[in-house]
Protein backbone atom coordinates (compact mmCIF):
# COMPACT_ATOMS: atom_id res chain seq x y z
CA UNK A 1 0.00 0.00 0.00
CA UNK A 2 2.76 2.46 1.16
CA UNK A 3 5.52 0.34 -0.41
CA UNK A 4 7.67 0.00 2.88
CA UNK A 5 10.30 -2.21 3.20
CA UNK A 6 11.83 -4.03 6.30
CA UNK A 7 14.28 -2.33 6.53
CA UNK A 8 12.44 0.87 7.21
CA UNK A 9 9.86 -0.35 9.35
CA UNK A 10 13.29 -1.65 11.36
CA UNK A 11 14.57 2.15 11.29
CA UNK A 12 10.71 3.15 12.24
CA UNK A 13 10.99 0.58 15.12
CA UNK A 14 14.33 1.19 16.23
CA UNK A 15 13.42 5.42 16.65
CA UNK A 16 10.26 4.53 18.69
CA UNK A 17 11.60 2.56 21.00
CA UNK A 18 14.29 5.49 21.29
CA UNK A 19 11.62 8.68 21.45
CA UNK A 20 8.52 6.29 22.94
CA UNK A 21 10.91 4.45 25.88
CA UNK A 22 10.56 0.15 26.20
CA UNK A 23 7.73 1.14 28.79
CA UNK A 24 5.12 2.63 27.03
CA UNK A 25 6.21 1.34 23.63
CA UNK A 26 4.08 -2.04 23.98
CA UNK A 27 1.06 0.31 25.01
CA UNK A 28 1.47 2.49 22.12
CA UNK A 29 2.24 -0.59 19.41
CA UNK A 30 -1.22 -2.11 20.86
CA UNK A 31 -3.16 1.34 20.15
CA UNK A 32 -1.58 2.04 16.45
CA UNK A 33 -2.98 -1.56 16.13
CA UNK A 34 -6.26 -0.54 17.03
CA UNK A 35 -6.73 2.18 14.93
CA UNK A 36 -5.16 0.46 12.13
CA UNK A 37 -7.40 -2.63 12.28
CA UNK A 38 -10.33 0.41 12.99
CA UNK A 39 -8.72 2.27 9.86
CA UNK A 40 -9.04 -1.44 7.90
CA UNK A 41 -12.87 -1.94 8.88
CA UNK A 42 -13.81 1.22 7.84
CA UNK A 43 -12.04 1.00 4.25
CA UNK A 44 -13.88 -1.99 3.88
CA UNK A 45 -16.79 -0.34 4.97
CA UNK A 46 -16.87 2.17 2.55
CA UNK A 47 -15.71 -0.44 -0.19
CA UNK A 48 -19.01 -2.37 0.40
CA UNK A 49 -20.91 0.35 0.23
CA UNK A 50 -19.36 1.68 -3.03
CA UNK A 51 -19.64 -1.31 -4.79
CA UNK A 52 -23.57 -1.88 -3.53
CA UNK A 53 -24.67 1.60 -4.36
CA UNK A 54 -22.81 0.34 -8.33
CA UNK A 55 -24.52 -2.85 -8.10
CA UNK A 56 -28.17 -0.64 -7.12
CA UNK A 57 -27.11 1.63 -10.09
CA UNK A 58 -26.98 -1.54 -12.49
CA UNK A 59 -30.09 -3.28 -11.78
CA UNK A 60 -32.09 0.32 -11.46
CA UNK A 61 -30.48 0.66 -15.32
CA UNK A 62 -31.74 -3.50 -16.05
CA UNK A 63 -35.04 -2.52 -14.57
CA UNK A 64 -35.73 0.27 -16.81
CA UNK A 65 -34.53 -1.03 -20.03
CA UNK A 66 -36.89 -4.38 -19.08
CA UNK A 67 -39.72 -1.40 -18.02
CA UNK A 68 -39.27 -0.38 -22.13
CA UNK A 69 -38.96 -3.61 -23.51
CA UNK A 70 -42.34 -4.51 -21.73
CA UNK A 71 -43.93 -1.33 -22.79
CA UNK A 72 -43.01 -1.64 -26.08
CA UNK A 73 -44.31 -5.04 -26.46
CA UNK A 74 -47.68 -4.30 -25.12
CA UNK A 75 -47.51 -1.26 -27.32
CA UNK A 76 -46.87 -3.71 -30.35
CA UNK A 77 -49.68 -5.97 -28.74
CA UNK A 78 -52.23 -3.61 -28.74
CA UNK A 79 -51.14 -2.47 -32.14
CA UNK A 80 -51.51 -6.09 -33.66
CA UNK A 81 -54.90 -6.46 -31.59
CA UNK A 82 -56.54 -3.47 -32.66
CA UNK A 83 -55.76 -4.22 -36.60
CA UNK A 84 -57.12 -7.53 -36.18
CA UNK A 85 -60.56 -6.00 -34.20
CA UNK A 86 -60.84 -3.69 -37.55
CA UNK A 87 -60.09 -6.41 -40.07
CA UNK A 88 -62.90 -9.19 -38.31
CA UNK A 89 -64.85 -5.77 -38.20
CA UNK A 90 -64.44 -4.97 -42.00
CA UNK A 91 -65.21 -8.89 -42.61
CA UNK A 92 -68.18 -8.99 -40.70
CA UNK A 93 -69.79 -6.18 -42.05
CA UNK A 94 -69.01 -7.08 -46.19
CA UNK A 95 -69.57 -11.04 -45.44
CA UNK A 96 -73.14 -12.04 -45.99
CA UNK A 97 -75.02 -13.57 -42.94
CA UNK A 98 -74.38 -17.23 -43.06
CA UNK A 99 -77.28 -19.63 -42.07
CA UNK A 100 -75.55 -20.72 -38.60
CA UNK A 101 -76.57 -16.79 -37.17
CA UNK A 102 -80.25 -16.98 -38.49
CA UNK A 103 -80.76 -20.18 -36.70
CA UNK A 104 -83.05 -19.87 -33.80
CA UNK A 105 -81.00 -20.73 -30.29
CA UNK A 106 -82.04 -24.75 -28.91
CA UNK A 107 -83.72 -24.92 -25.76
CA UNK A 108 -82.00 -25.22 -22.66
CA UNK A 109 -81.75 -28.46 -20.88
CA UNK A 110 -84.20 -29.26 -18.03
CA UNK A 111 -83.03 -29.95 -14.60
CA UNK A 112 -82.88 -33.07 -14.88
CA UNK A 113 -81.32 -33.64 -18.21
CA UNK A 114 -78.37 -31.53 -16.76
CA UNK A 115 -77.73 -34.14 -13.89
CA UNK A 116 -77.75 -36.11 -15.81
CA UNK A 117 -74.99 -34.87 -18.58
CA UNK A 118 -73.55 -33.83 -15.13
CA UNK A 119 -73.02 -37.63 -13.84
CA UNK A 120 -72.49 -38.85 -17.27
CA UNK A 121 -75.61 -40.62 -17.99
CA UNK A 122 -76.79 -40.98 -21.23
CA UNK A 123 -79.31 -38.11 -21.58
CA UNK A 124 -81.93 -40.50 -24.32
CA UNK A 125 -82.26 -42.97 -21.45
CA UNK A 126 -84.83 -42.39 -18.74
CA UNK A 127 -84.36 -41.70 -15.10
CA UNK A 128 -85.28 -44.04 -12.73
CA UNK A 129 -88.02 -42.64 -9.83
CA UNK A 130 -87.28 -43.07 -6.43
CA UNK A 131 -89.70 -44.80 -4.81
CA UNK A 132 -91.17 -43.26 -1.51
CA UNK A 133 -91.62 -45.50 1.34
Amino acid sequence: MFDIGFSELMVIAVVALIVIGPERLPKVARTLGHLFGRMQRYVNDVKADISREMELDELRKLQASMQDAAQSFERSVTKEISETESQLQKIAETAPPSPERTQQPQEQPSAATSQQLELGLDSSAPVPERKQG
